[in-house]
């Protein structure tokens, strides 16, 4: 099977192409099925290059399927040809899973939208685009399909294009990205003037990384800096994570796949399989590492106070992409894609749980007209729950092996300030989640009489999805039980022929710091992080079951702090102010003092002196005999007294 890779993203290729040409002819459940259907092939070919791979030797799980060339220009060559190793495998597996389980949840969340046909088109050309990002075997490739979820993204975050708000929202997306995506491909540009000017013209992955060498510290510290500002704006980090909120307009299954299990997960990935660069600039993965933490503790602060349910999650999501990029800044690059993984299934599963409560509720996010829905959504209910445990990094489920693997390799690695902000990070974490479970779950209702009446449980087209991905949230960290639990990471160790390129042993020891620890400690670190969670979660059962009114009152008496919170630092603002006003002031002064009062004007002036000059000329030609025999005689008399003069002197 590792010589068909190519079918991972021929099937979901083929149906877009289905539906988008032909689909129109279909009834809307083949349009479905087809799509559907199209992802689970992928899905399935993935997983038997899966076990195909598990077949070879750990040094040997790197195979290449070029199928031909691409961009031939003198020297320089590129094909299209797809890569298989641990890491893209591992990301296939994710993207093509998860998605199977949200296209099929679609099918019962998106009944009855006059969209559908065009829903779907959109969905498979997601899917054939993020195969495309990480399965391609170099940097272009790898940018068209990064390009091609940032079109996608913008398609389906503005699905709903009718409403100002969702139009908004994918316009700002679009433009958000774009300023990470001109610093990615500065990157690109970066890494084949280095090499190029060394002889080597490729930007294949296998012969950028094997000449690494040929980066000094300064040129590889560059090239890392911008890969990552390209980085912060697809994985919504500090200071372009602002689009992401605003994403919660589109369609939930497209926040299930997009934003949470796939496309902001490209920026973690990318920093993964350049880690023979990233490991030759220790400064860039210093600033990836902080900005990851900030970006953890920065966000999961702004989901405290936040009332919409789909937007505490986005927050959440921006924050949990923080710890990936802790995990890969401080080098533990097997421990970021862990947590990736684990992500995609208790995130996915939030949003999806998310889309069943607002298929019940009409629509009405908001948590402060819910309460009791435990009670008439049992399934829904303990699917969320048992995402909200795993995210909340609960011994047990899938969380807990990933999150507190980046704790323990940021303490592990002396970044402390990283560890430190991680750790309140994650405390924040389990109370804004179970604030969030308590709120809307548990309690009396606090719906009207009416929608109460019609409240209901999903269909099993939504539940089975939404129980699938439950199993994984909870199961889904054991292929990672740390040593210190008798396990052997067997993650890591599947995931280690990647650090360095594939057997690059000076760079692959930059990237594994030699640092042996005592259990003991290990196990204080554990459990300092449970104990963070446990207490998040007491704090939440406090304010929200116990004694409700003590939320009411820190609210009054910190209103400031409050109102700096629910208004998000008024980032947005300052965003909007600065770079939006400030853009469209400049624009206008260019428009009206450079363009109206100078360029405009020099063209005006030419052809008004031209009219002008025209208008006194033509004053010469009256018609009248007279006047030319008048002009000849005083042209004569002229000419007599020059050569009358001439004649004198």
């Amino acid at each position: 099977m590792t010589s068909y890779i190519w079918l991972i993203p021929f099937f979901p290729m083929v149906g877009f192409l289905i539906n988008a040409s032909i689909g129109v002819k279909f009834k809307r459940s083949w349009i479905h099925i087809v799509a559907s259907a199209a992802v689970g092939l992928a899905f399935l070919c993935t997983l038997l290059i899966f076990v195909d791979l598990l077949k070879l030797e750990p040094n040997a799980r790197h195979i290449e399927n070029v199928l031909f060339d691409w961009i031939i220009a003198g020297k320089f060559k590129t094909e299209i040809g797809f890569l298989i190793d641990p890491l893209s495998v591992i990301m296939a597996l994710v993207v093509t899973g998860v998605s199977f389980m949200i296209h099929i949840y679609s099918g019962g969340y998106m009944h009855g939208d006059p969209g559908w046909r065009r829903f779907f088109i959109y969905l498979n050309l997601f899917v054939f685009s993020m195969t495309l990002l990480i399965l391609g075997n170099n940097f272009l490739l790898m940018f068209v399909g990064w390009e091609g979820v940032g079109l996608c993204s913008y398609l389906l975050i503005g699905f709903w294009f009718e409403k100002d708000s969702a139009a908004n929202a994918g316009k700002k997306a679009f433009v958000v990205n774009r300023i990470g995506d001109f610093g990615f491909i500065l990157g690109i540009f970066l890494i084949a003037a280095t090499l190029n000017s060394k002889g080597i013209w490729s930007l294949n992955f296998s012969v950028v990384f094997s000449h690494a060498g040929l980066f000094t510290t300064a040129t590889a510290t560059a090239v890392t800096l911008l890969l990552f500002v390209g980085a912060t704006g697809k994985s919504a980090q500090i200071p372009l994570y602002v689009w992401l909120p605003d994403a919660m307009e589109g369609p939930t299954p497209v926040s299930a796949l997009i934003h949470a299990a796939t496309m902001v997960t490209a920026g973690v990935y990318m920093i993964a399989r350049c880690n023979v660069l990233f490991s030759l600039a220790p400064i860039t993965l210093d600033v990836v590492a902080v900005i990851g933490a900030l970006t953890a503790f920065f966000a999961a602060t702004m989901a405290l106070v936040n009332n919409d349910f789909k937007r505490i999650l986005a927050y959440s999501t921006v924050s949990q992409l923080g710890y990936m990029f802790m995990g890969v800044g401080v080098g533990a690059f097997g421990a970021g894609i862990f947590h990736l993984m684990t992500h995609a299934f208790f995130k996915g599963l939030l949003f999806l749980t998310a889309g069943s409560v607002m298929h019940a509720m009409a629509g009405d996010l908001d948590i402060r007209n819910m309460g009791g829905l435990k009670k008439f959504m049992p399934a829904t209910f303990w699917c969320f729950m048992m995402a909200t445990l795993a995210i909340s990094g609960i011994p047990g489920f899938s969380g807990f092996f990933s999150k507190d693997e980046i704790l323990w390799q940021s303490f592990h690695r002396g970044h402390l300030f990283v560890w430190a902000l991680g750790t309140i990070a994650a405390g924040l974490t389990a109370f804004y989640m179970f604030r969030l479970t308590f709120v809307a779950f548990f309690g009396k209702p606090r719906m009207s009489e009416e929608r109460k009446h019609h409240l209901h449980e999903s269909p099993k087209v939504m539940t089975y999805p939404m129980m699938v991905l439950a199993v994984a949230a909870v199961v889904g960290g054991y292929v990672g039980v740390p040593a210190i639990l008798g396990g052997s990471n067997r993650f890591e160790k599947f995931f280690e022929p990647i650090i360095g390129g594939g057997g690059h042993e000076a760079v692959a020891e930059v990237a594994h710091v030699a640092v042996h620890a005592s259990h003991s400690i290990e196990f204080l670190m554990m459990g300092i992080s449970v104990a963070v969670g446990l207490i998040g979660i007491a704090v939440a059962y406090l304010f929200y079951i116990k004694k409700p009114e003590i939320p009411v009152k820190l609210a009054s008496g910190m209103k400031g702090l409050y109102t700096l919170l629910y208004n998000k630092y008024f980032v947005d603002e300052f965003y909007n102010g600065v770079f939006v006003e400030g853009t469209k002031k400049f624009a206008t002064f260019l428009w009206q003092k450079v363009d109206v009062g100078i360029i405009d004007a020099t063209v005006n002036g030419v052809a008004g002196f031209v009219e002008w000059s025209g208008l006194m000329i033509r004053k010469l030609q009256t018609g009248y005999v007279q006047t030319y025999a008048f002009s000849i005689l005083a042209g004569g008399v002229v000419v007599f007294i020059y050569f009358f003069w001439e004649s004198l002197f």
